[in-house]
């Protein structure tokens, strides 16, 4: 009979296996490339016993269709792959047999594919269609590395047991495993894959493969050479350089590695370093990579400078929204000026940057979404450059469509309410990039899987639609808590679900497997040491009404505390059961997001009742053992913050708040003589009549009366390689209206440690300041020797700090990063011996781990460099080590 072979193409790879799978892995990808066109365009005829008469001008009838070679595929799977059937008319050779065997190969499925013609009854054919089945992978192994990076290999490229072994999957695995190890500087490296048969009882194509991967030595720079540079040196091109570096034993940030890809985006900085100072025409003419003899290399740079440029005249050709003075003012460039290619450029427009104060953003933040805006050199007379700066204004652009998708559990609500773009809204960039950071800031959603998408532009009707998309995560923690701080083992156990709705509570298909969707934050917490127990419950609306972003917080407290006497040599002796104070409050909340001076801004206000009954709690400033007092309080707070995008790690903006915490003045009203009262009491201390103290101590705080100011701010600013500064500056001062009256030895403020022990207790503050005991850096009391009896706390306090982050990973399941801290701070009992260069630092280093369900988890090690208050040696070490703290 006669075979008439359509197309038969060979899978290159899979050729290797049958003939020898692992010698022919170094073949010539050009031949390679030339048999695989040769292949699919040419049709070869074979002859066999007998002719079969084929004419490729008869539209043949189909006859029959046998499928054979497959064993995991069943014949009629094949043929409906192929899309011919039994009695269709078909040419041969034809368009119809071409696109059947490409739609063939394009399911990857088959590494040969073979089409004949089996008998040719008149105008009805028979076919045979002979295919092999790309294998199966059944065992991997990896040699030259680790078996955990091969693992990583395995996932990242799909080498699961199965897997079907095509040709790209082994040459992407190959480029994979390459590229990995040339970014870490392992520029030689090449990975080697023999893919080698195995015989399988079930008949299907199964293979082994084999990795070897040689990674060869770290390729180090040793030296960077400049050559045909005068205008600038060495040293500000070698600066230049971000990425690549020579070696130098000192450098601890950048490693001295070579890749490729990096040295080629140094190369760019180069020229744009020339330009930023006004050589415009500067090129690298030529660069050389020497290896040498201790297997680094040299590299090796020519440049050619030309001459410096300066600006001439700007015009602005286009413009009617804004007057060239205006757009002038924007672009910060003027005659006479340098010119700065690199500036200039981001005057224009500064890629990645959506709060740049460029002339870009000036019309996309008015509506201007179809601007265009574009400078063109327009004459160069000797070194001077005259610009046009050509503007195409387009029409006013309007929000169209405005959705979100991807939002399960979030109510549609809860998600529209924050957005700044509704639906018939002029345009505004801005406007897009803050409801981002809001969306982020809510805590419901993964914050760098947060993006608009913007849909069906139309220039001509002056519309865009946009979607944002959102992935939510996890909004409930189980808060568990635990450090050392105030002397002993501080535990917390608490629940906190941050997308609640109290709405739902009573509702049985709410619970799946909590009421949840509307925004709110519901809080159980219990707190416990060896000489305290709080309880507390909050519930935070934060738009209570629906309507408007107004925030209601109620929460209400309870709290025992025990007298604790730091100076007992056995656990049991240091709580006094018998002492005790017992506190029981609560408060009522409300803010209110501002239009003015931005939408960043919020007004807050708050009012506090606090119960405080003591029983035999004679400790510290507390003379009046027996008895109580009473803290009726009104908060006034505004705050503002912009963070960009994730709470858990902000990479730009700030959040900053100043809170005035006021009393009723009772002085002014309640008919006491406290000017008389003092004078009793310096009677009294000069008696040592403690009766006495107590009894006038208890008439001066049955009614706490006092104002308490805080400010505290934190700044955020990218650096270069993902790097995040953190700048901090808290301030605190706890007056008193009437000083014969004097200030309570309530909320007063504790300095240094972790920061744990925030319970409420006597209204205290607790600041953190690693590097130091919990609450030990507070002013000494006077006549204490040492700081055994220094536990009465601050009434002024103020403290700075800086915070370098670094991002390790960021998903659903964990956001951790690294930082290392220098920080200081100080406590004092007045202004007269206020000093803010005083100052008790510190330094270290420490981890945070931010997992949905339980909170940020952190371990940080500190190293006091001056000594606490009342001894001389510096403090040294401390770890902090933290669950559930707040960021």
């Amino acid at each position: 009979m006669t075979l008439f072979t359509i197309i038969r193409k060979e899978n290159e790879d899979l050729e290797r296996q049958v003939n020898k799978f692992n010698n022919l892995i170094n073949h010539s990808l050009i031949l390679k490339k030339i048999t695989f066109v040769l292949l699919l365009l040419t049709t070869v005829v074979s002859q066999a016993q007998r002719e079969l008469p084929i004419n490729p001008e008869i539209k043949y009838e189909i006859g029959d269709i046998k499928v054979t070679g497959t064993s995991t595929y069943n014949e009629n799977t094949v043929i409906t792959f192929t899309g011919l059937r039994v009695g269709e008319r078909i040419y041969l050779p034809g368009e119809k047999i071409s696109s059947v065997i490409k739609k063939l190969w394009e399911l990857e499925l088959f590494s040969d594919i073979n089409l004949f013609v089996t008998d040719v009854r008149g105008n009805v054919v028979d076919l045979q269609l002979d295919i092999k089945e790309v294998p199966e992978l059944n065992e991997i192994k990896f040699k030259g590395i680790k078996e955990k990076k091969g693992t990583t290999f395995v996932k990242d490229n799909g080498l699961n047991k199965g897997a079907k072994i095509t040709e790209n999957l082994i040459t992407t695995t190959k480029n994979y495993i390459d590229n990995t190890y040339k970014k870490k500087g392992y520029f030689n490296a090449k990975t080697f894959i023999n893919v080698i048969p195995k015989e399988d009882s079930t008949s299907k194509n199964k293979v082994n493969m084999l990795v070897n991967v040689d990674k060869g030595s770290r390729v180090k720079v040793d030296d960077i050479i400049f050559e045909g540079n005068e205008k600038l040196k060495d040293s500000k091109l070698k600066r230049a350089m971000k990425n690549t570096k020579k070696k130098n034993r000192l450098r601890v940030y950048k490693r001295s590695k070579y890749i490729k890809s990096d040295y080629e985006d140094d190369k760019v900085a180069i020229i744009n370093k020339y330009k930023e100072n006004g050589y415009r025409d500067a090129r690298i003419t030529s660069d050389t990579i020497i290896n040498n003899s201790n297997k680094g290399i040299t590299l090796k740079i020519n440049v050619e400078e030309g001459k410096k440029y300066y600006i001439g005249d700007i015009d602005f050709i286009g413009n009617t929204v804004y007057s060239d003075a205006q757009l002038l003012s924007v672009l910060g460039l003027k005659k006479g000026d340098t010119y700065n290619g690199v500036l200039l450029k981001e005057r224009i427009q500064k890629e990645g940057d959506p709060d740049a104060d460029d002339l870009a953003n000036l019309y996309q933040n008015t509506g201007y979404l179809f601007s265009n805006i574009n400078p063109v050199e327009t004459g160069v007379e000797n070194d001077t450059i005259n610009f046009e700066i050509r503007i195409s204004e387009g029409k006013l652009a309007y929000f169209n469509r405005v959705e979100v998708k991807g939002n399960d559990k979030t109510k549609d609500k809860v998600i529209y309410r924050e957005l700044l773009t509704k639906p018939g809204q002029q345009y505004s960039k801005q406007a897009v990039v803050t409801t981002i950071r809001k969306l982020g800031q809510l805590g419901f959603f993964d914050p760098q899987q947060l993006t608009p998408e913007f849909k069906n532009f139309d220039q001509i009707g002056g519309t865009v639609d946009l979607e944002y998309n959102v992935v939510e995560q996890g909004a409930s923690q189980i808060e568990l808590q635990g450090g050392f701080g105030g002397g002993g083992f501080v535990g917390t156990l608490g629940l906190s679900f941050n997308n609640f709705s109290i709405q739902n509570i009573f509702k049985k298909d709410a619970y799946k497997p909590l009421p949840m969707g509307d925004g709110q934050r519901f809080s159980l917490r219990a707190q416990a040491s060896q000489f305290f127990q709080t309880y507390s419950i909050s519930l935070t609306d934060p738009w209570f009404g629906g309507k408007k972003p107004v925030q209601l917080s109620v929460s209400l407290s309870h709290t025992i505390q025990f007298q604790f006497n730091n100076q007992a040599t056995s656990a049991r002796d240091r709580v006094n059961r018998d002492s005790r104070n017992i506190i029981t409050g609560g408060s009522i909340g409300l803010a209110k997001r501002l239009t003015w001076p931005d939408r960043d801004f919020t007004l807050s206000h708050a009012i506090s009742y606090q119960n405080f009954n003591l029983k035999n709690f004679n400790t510290g400033l507390f003379t009046f053992g027996n008895g109580s007092s009473k803290n009726l309080g009104y908060t006034i707070g505004l705050s503002r913050n912009n963070t960009a995008n994730n709470p858990i790690f902000p990479v730009s903006g700030s959040e900053w708040s100043i809170t005035a915490k006021l009393t009723p003045p009772y002085s002014l009203f309640n008919g006491v003589d406290y000017k008389a009262l003092a004078a009793e009491r310096e009677i009294a201390i000069e008696n040592q009549d403690a009766d006495a103290i107590g009894a006038i101590d208890q008439e001066r705080f049955k009614f706490l009366e006092f104002y308490k100011v805080k400010f505290n701010g934190k700044w955020y600013t990218s650096l270069p390689g993902k790097f995040v500064l953190q700048s901090n500056l808290e301030f605190g001062w706890l007056g008193a209206y009437n000083n014969d009256r004097g200030i309570p030895p309530f909320e007063r403020f504790f300095l240094g440690g972790d920061g744990l022990g925030g319970f409420a207790l006597d209204g205290r503050e607790i600041i953190r300041l690693r590097g130091y005991p919990n609450q030990s850096v507070t002013p000494l009391d006077r006549g204490a020797a040492t700081t055994a009896n220094n536990n009465d706390g601050a009434t002024i306090y103020n403290k700075f700090s800086l915070e370098l982050r670094y991002p390790v990973t960021f998903s659903q399941a964990a956001t951790i990063y690294a930082l290392a801290f220098a920080e200081g701070g100080s406590t004092y009992d007045n202004f007269r011996d206020y000093n803010p260069f005083q100052l008790s630092r510190s330094a270290g280093a420490g981890i945070r781990i931010f997992m949905p369900a339980f909170g940020l988890l952190g371990l940080d090690f500190g190293y006091g460099f001056d000594p606490i208050p009342g001894l001389i040696q510096p403090n040294g070490w401390e770890t902090h080590f933290i669950i559930g703290q707040q960021f």
